[in-house]
């Protein structure tokens, strides 16, 4: 049986409201000094006075660099750990490279207009480029293939242990986590800031669709949580990501994982490893840091055959 108090307790305060304001709640008056109003309003509005985390001209001078970085690296952390994310499999590939019928209208488009002017040199150049964009654009289906078949992996959609992660951006990147979204999974998409505007593409998960600021805090991301990297023919936005990760495997400053480059003939051209095994700048050995695929069935028993073969299965 509680006692009951030999002196009268009082009620707990409530959290925000006082009776009687403190004396920092009310500004000196005019009353005492007719100036003390306007300079009160000026230090209110005042750069020093911006609290530092809601002064954006603050953070973004040369000095808070450092700040600036950690956001870039831990609002993601956070995010994707609340989303029970564990692990990636990553997806690049060109933003030009369209889905088929795209892809086709503007071939049409550009055969019209080239009907009408048969001698401008600039529209043959345009034509020959869209039919070679065209020639790829079952990329497009197979990275999207790709994004199903992880979305479906696992014990489903719901499953959050292997994710599709892209770019963001659109063309393959936009194929991969359309893939995911098809089979109502949840997809990433990592975009980047930059001096002109950008849209992600429409597919991506909301509450996962990040901006970075720092390509190498973007990178850094793309490779925390990567069980796979699958890279389709593209420019220097996807060589910049495969060349680097490479060397990461290569040197050992990253974990081994597979690396698949999807669509030989493509790559073959693109970088001619044989040469530079003959030329004695890289090992016999680094032909085994990645391989060839061609549809996304046979992408994705890849991954999974390497990853049994390492001891480490995705679903184990």
């Amino acid at each position: 049986m509680r006692k009951t108090p030999r002196q009268k307790i009082p009620a707990p305060p409530h959290p925000l409201h006082r009776l009687r304001k403190l004396p920092w709640q009310t500004p000196k008056p005019s009353e005492e000094d007719e100036a003390a109003p306007a300079r009160v309003e000026a230090l209110l509005h005042s750069e020093s006075y911006r609290q530092a985390d809601e002064d954006i001209a603050f953070l973004h001078r040369d000095e808070s660099r450092g700040l600036r970085l950690q956001l870039d690296y831990s609002k993601p952390e956070l995010l994707l750990e609340q989303h029970g994310i564990h692990h990636t499999v990553v997806v690049f590939g060109g933003t030009r490279i369209l889905e088929p019928a795209a892809a086709r209208r503007k071939v049409e488009k550009l055969r019209k207009a080239l009907q009408k002017h048969p001698d401008d040199r600039e529209l043959k150049q345009q034509l020959k480029i869209a039919r070679r964009v065209q020639a790829k654009s079952h990329f497009y289906d197979v990275a999207r293939d790709l994004g199903r078949l992880v979305g479906d992996s696992g014990s489903g959609p719901l499953d959050c242990r292997l994710v599709v992660m892209t770019g963001g951006g659109p063309g393959i990147m936009e194929a991969a986590n359309r893939g995911a979204s098809d089979a109502g999974a949840k997809t990433i998409g990592l975009n980047i800031t930059l001096p002109h505007e950008q849209y992600p593409n429409p597919y991506i998960t909301p509450e996962l669709c990040f901006r970075f600021h720092y390509f190498a805090l973007r990178k850094m991301h793309f490779l925390l949580r990567a069980k796979a990297l699958v890279a389709f023919p593209g420019g220097l936005g996807t060589l910049d990501e495969l060349f680097e990760t490479l060397t990461l495997i290569q040197t050992r400053k990253l974990a081994p994982l597979p690396v698949v480059l999807v669509g030989a003939g493509y790559w073959n051209k693109v970088f001619d490893f044989e040469f530079l095994v003959a030329e004695g700048v890289v090992d016999v050995e680094d032909r085994e840091l990645f391989w060839f695929a061609e549809s996304a069935q046979e992408i994705w028993e890849g991954i999974l055959c390497w990853h049994e073969n390492n001891g480490t299965p995705l679903f184990g």
